[in-house]
């Protein structure tokens, strides 16, 4: 599975690479600290579908990396997505390494 670690996405986003940040969590995980971007919880995701992009990488991130790992399996194994990436870590790991103000449930 591809991965990405916290370092990489926070090099992206400073440098302003251009890529997809979709957050799976519940909507009220998302309420107490987010990373900006797109918002798709986990159990509406294929309803949502249309809106992950294929023309740029896609980083899929959860609480710790569990529930975005399976995302990022489908979207490649069943979907035939190329650039997809698991944040590893999840938004635990971009709170403890990059933003410390970013609350976590």
């Amino acid at each position: 599975m591809s991965k990405i670690d916290v370092q990489t996405l926070k090099k992206w986003r400073d440098e302003n690479t251009e890529h997809q940040l979709i957050d799976v969590r519940e909507p009220w995980e998302v309420e107490i600290g987010h990373i900006n971007g797109l918002h798709i919880a986990m159990d509406s995701f294929l309803d949502s579908i249309e809106m992950v992009r294929r023309d740029i990488p896609v980083v899929i991130h959860c609480k710790s990396g569990t529930r975005s790992a399976a995302v990022v399996h489908h979207l490649i194994k069943q979907l035939g997505y190329e650039s997809v990436y698991n944040l590893e870590g999840g938004i635990n790991a971009w709170s403890i390494e990059v933003d410390s103000n970013i609350e976590v449930a």
